[in-house]
């Protein structure tokens, strides 16, 4: 029998909530929006804050990153090709990005060039889903590619979310993916989520996920 101590994972979480309670006022204080953004390793997290960013640009609003990874910057350096501020969050180990490291990489933004801060979490569908960060909405991003029943095998993550995303619409075919069934699992775990359709290769479906976020 496993014995959990759940006095301590509970110790664990308040004191990861209070930070994340703290960055969310700090960002606030400074006029900035937070946005999570969550999903398996290739969904598209990277691929949809490279598409997000000119249709921003576009609107006049600034944007900036903090790009979550165990290790490597690979989509660091993506990101920064888009000319906005960004930082590289590297957790070692971890699976997921925490407050205490999300605070640490607010201090090296330059928060006055920023409207709104993209937080792009380590790729896992797990891990990530009980750690605030400070943001105002979670989007969930998965992909065709990881097959129809996806959002099946990971309910939390959806009914933790505020906006789920459904990436690779163009690879649907190819892999045999009922696109369709992926939207009635997410109403099925929360019935409110707004769910867009995207396409990286085309755009489609970005400029009407960008009225989203910023609603």
């Amino acid at each position: 029998m496993h014995h959990i101590d759940v006095s301590i994972e509970k110790d664990v979480f308040d004191a990861n909530n209070k930070l994340a309670h703290k960055n969310f006022h700090r960002l606030k204080e400074n006029n900035i929006r937070a946005i999570d953004l969550l999903g398996a390793i290739g969904s598209g997290k990277t691929a949809l804050i490279e598409k997000i960013v000119p249709e921003l640009k576009k609107r006049g609003i600034r944007a900036g990153a903090i790009a979550g990874d165990v290790w490597g910057d690979d989509d660091f350096k993506r990101i920064v090709d888009t000319g906005i501020p960004a930082v590289n969050a590297n957790t070692g180990k971890e699976c997921h990005l925490d407050a205490h490291l999300v605070e640490h990489s607010i201090e090296k933004l330059p928060l006055e060039d920023i409207d709104i801060l993209f937080i792009e979490n380590v790729g896992n569908m797990v891990c990530p889903t009980d750690f605030q960060l400070g943001a105002e909405k979670r989007v969930v991003v998965v992909s065709t590619t990881e097959g129809d029943d996806v959002v099946n095998k990971h309910p939390m993550m959806f009914r933790n979310g505020n906006i789920a995303v459904i990436n690779k619409t163009d690879l649907a075919d190819y892999v045999d993916c009922n696109i369709s069934r992926m939207e009635d699992d997410i109403h099925k775990y929360n019935p409110v989520m707004p769910v867009f359709r995207t396409n990286m290769k085309t755009g489609d479906g970005i400029a009407e996920l960008t009225d989203e976020i910023l609603r």
